[in-house]
């Protein structure tokens, strides 16, 4: 599956949101006009109804916007998929509306560097708490993480944090896309079935940042417990423990 286009791969960012006016001004500010232009890259903004000044952030940062299209709740997988099917890019990076990168044009240069070879279909890499907020527990416990999920993936179960999914355009529509059925445990689910049909590429000197706001609300202890249960639920019954991913604000 080739996706380089005259030397140049087109990437589509896909950012689902809803009620991000907080975050995400900061999170589009990382791509500027000289980035989407170097990297051949669009920037999407799939809302779930916000009703605070999301869409207009989005808006004024020169985002597509796809708002949903009915009056249904949007869990985070209906977002993403809604995202990519106004996608036109080849290469498809998902983040969350809190995740912000270290550096944009050295994650762009990777990726393109990574997705060079056409055996790799999906990468993902480090998540960390964003400097500033970050405490030692942050760190030790993000740390430990990291090299969790890095290892589920050196023995082929398949893991990429929803903070940073980076796949194939073909791959994505041949799986169908995240499973919008499920509340939690989506991204597990969705790395699990790409890493049977192709190789996935654990990228740990790439790292992306994300807001600490759910960890200070519910404590590590009960969002850890959350994330197992429902990963362990989706990778043997299809499903997830949890009926919805409440949103933190």
């Amino acid at each position: 599956m080739s996706i380089v286009n005259s030397g140049q791969i087109k990437i589509s960012v896909i950012i689902p949101t809803l009620n991000e006016g907080k975050l995400l001004k900061k999170t589009l500010q990382q791509f500027s006009r000289n980035i989407q232009k170097q990297f051949s890259c669009e920037i999407i903004i799939s809302d779930g109804g916000s009703s605070d000044d999301t869409i207009e952030i989005g808006k004024e940062s020169g985002a597509i916007i796809v708002k949903k299209e009915n009056a249904a709740k949007e869990n985070i997988s209906i977002g993403r998929n809604n995202g990519a099917k106004k996608a036109s890019g080849e290469l498809y990076i998902f983040l969350n509306a809190d995740t912000r990168l270290l550096h944009a044009e050295i994650f762009f240069k990777k990726v393109c560097q990574t997705f060079s070879d056409n055996r790799i279909i999906a990468a993902t890499c480090f998540v960390y708490v964003n400097p500033e907020e970050s405490t030692y527990s942050d760190t030790i416990i993000h740390r430990v993480l990291n090299y969790y999920f890095y290892l589920l993936n050196f023995f082929g179960i398949g893991m990429g944090r929803g903070e940073c999914h980076i796949v194939r355009k073909e791959a994505f529509v041949a799986l169908g896309g995240y499973n919008e059925t499920i509340a939690a445990g989506e991204d597990f689910e969705f790395f699990s079935r790409l890493r049977r049909v192709g190789k996935i590429k654990y990228l740990p000197s790439t790292i992306v940042y994300e807001s600490p706001r759910r960890y200070r609300k519910y404590g590590y202890r009960k969002i850890l417990f959350l994330w197992f249960i429902n990963a362990f639920s989706v990778l043997f019954s299809k499903k997830s423990i949890s009926q919805q991913w409440e949103a933190v604000r």
